[in-house]
């Protein structure tokens, strides 16, 4: 159903980060992605995020005007540019030399810049700021991570006169293992007093994402299952009884990826290019890369392929103490990543020990390699301690390459796990993460390949038709828009939406 310009719902998407312009992981990739599925499905929706450093200037418009900031030191003056994804979606930049004009978005080596809550409370503020500098108001203002979780708090502190009083809010939690934590005697930076600063406490410390959860109209998290695993002691981090509390306005929408940029028919990336019916060219991408690594070019051995933050939420220490057993199999094994240096150092050594076995592309991030990693694999490791939602298994799937992983959260709800009976399924789950449960369902994987070849050619084929394109969270997340809206008991904010199938 298509919808005029000036009748569309209208959204504002607040993000950190958002590829191509500026990323460090999956919320990048969501952010450049869902907005323009929801674009693409006739809603009116822009994104905001800082201009960094990084962000090639050249690609952008500057708009005339200047944008003013209240902040906790008095009014602020930024400049606005304007760039552009697919279908048409704008992208607004917050030009504040001062808090983004630096070499990384978050911090150096993974840490964190000492301002980062001065630094993102202006986005937040700034962001709301925009509606006004763009004489454009959303019915609905979506906040991703502790990042920009004040947007919920600042509209239902300050902006209590129409039109802004009837923006309803949506804040997506894509990893509650991150908070936004500062001294609670910071709370001045943020520019909220005692009576308008509600929920940020959280056992003596300011808790951004926390504030979010309390005061936006409704919360969303990156799968299903995350959502019902975050209520829980072992997976809330501590926020467990808020998301509680919110249960009835906590809702899990599994993520999609672009199947334009994630295309093995098309990929730029790929030496060779290949669809569900024909497997031919995938060989050509695992010896092509087999030879990029510095490993035997065999076809005999199943290549297996990790591309992954080495950190200890995606299990890589455990992968890192099976790897010599792992080793003991006819196997291969290629590794692309960056995160805790004593996991970094442990897979460094392991390539150097057994360069026969292992090639690891340590401390960094390759485009590129990443897609020919996928393309390449036979199996691609993920032994997440929990997941929120993942995209390197869809893309695996959508690449034939057949994920290994542990049965939690969005990896859970994506992978169908093999019945060797029939060859139905479409990867190898696991629960307990152990060294020796990894090496047994990497074995199970690895005999499979040797013994029921048939089963994995129907496995990758399956797997590859998968729909995991935006389009169904798409249209989910405008049927929770259309109904925040009217929780939000703002009558005026949804004249003009579309009304709810």
């Amino acid at each position: 159903m298509s919808t005029s310009p000036q009748h569309a719902l209208r959204v504002l998407f607040v993000t950190s980060e958002c590829t191509p312009f500026a990323m460090t992981g999956g919320l990048g990739d969501v952010s450049g992605a869902l907005p323009v599925a929801l674009r693409e499905q006739g809603l009116d929706v822009r994104v905001v995020l800082p201009l960094y450093r990084s962000v090639d200037r050249g690609q952008l418009e500057e708009l005339p005007g200047t944008l003013l900031v209240p902040t906790w030191d008095g009014a602020a003056s930024a400049r606005v540019w304007r760039g552009w994804l697919r279908a048409g979606t704008p992208v607004y930049f917050i030009d504040y030399p001062g808090y983004f004009d630096r070499p990384l978005i978050y911090g150096p080596n993974g840490g964190a810049y000492g301002d980062n809550l001065v630094r993102f409370a202006f986005l937040s503020r700034a962001a709301v700021e925009l509606t006004r500098f763009l004489r454009w108001t959303p019915a609905v203002i979506h906040a991703n991570d502790w990042q920009t979780a004040l947007v919920p708090v600042y509209l239902d502190a300050f902006e209590r006169a129409w039109p802004l009083s009837a923006c309803a809010s949506v804040l997506t939690i894509h990893n509650i293992g991150f908070q936004g934590v500062f001294p609670v005697e910071d709370v001045v930076f943020t520019g909220l007093t005692n009576g308008s600063s509600r929920g940020i406490e959280h056992w003596g410390s300011l808790n951004l994402l926390k504030a979010g959860i309390e005061r936006a109209t409704a919360v969303t998290t990156v799968s299903p299952s995350y959502a019902r695993e975050i209520q829980t002691s072992q997976f809330g981090s501590g926020l467990q009884e808020d998301l509680r509390a919110r249960a009835s306005d906590l809702t899990g929408i599994l993520n999609g990826i672009d199947t334009v940029v994630w295309d093995p028919r098309s990929d730029p990336h790929l030496p060779a290019h290949f669809d569900e019916r024909s497997f031919e060219a995938k060989r050509e991408c695992k010896a092509a890369l087999q030879r990029e690594a510095g490993l035997s070019e065999r076809d005999d051995v199943p290549l297996l392929g990790v591309i992954t933050r080495l950190t200890h939420q995606k299990g890589m220490d455990v992968l890192a103490r099976a790897l010599p057993r792992l080793f003991e199999l006819d196997v291969q094994m290629v590794l692309l990543g960056a995160g805790d240096p004593e996991i970094e150092q442990s897979f460094v050594e392991a390539a150097r020990s057994r360069p026969d076995r292992l090639r690891a592309w340590v401390g960094g991030y390759d485009n590129g390699l990443s897609h020919r990693i996928e393309a390449a694999s036979d199996f691609l490791l993920m032994p997440s301690r929990y997941e929120p939602c993942g995209l390197n298994q869809m893309y695996s799937l959508r690449y034939g390459t057949l994920p290994i992983a542990r049965a939690t959260g969005g990896l859970d709800d994506t992978i169908e796990q093999y019945d060797e009976r029939t060859g139905a399924g479409t990867g190898f789950k696991f629960h307990d993460l152990t060294p020796t449960t990894l090496f047994d369902v990497t074995g199970w994987a690895v005999s499979t390949w040797y013994d029921r070849p048939q089963h994995i050619r129907q496995m990758r084929a399956r797997g590859m038709m998968k729909d995991f394109s935006w389009s169904a969270a798409a249209r989910t997340y405008e049927q929770l828009y259309v109904a925040a809206s009217r929780r939000h008991r703002a009558p005026h904010a949804v004249d003009s939406v579309r009304a709810l199938p």
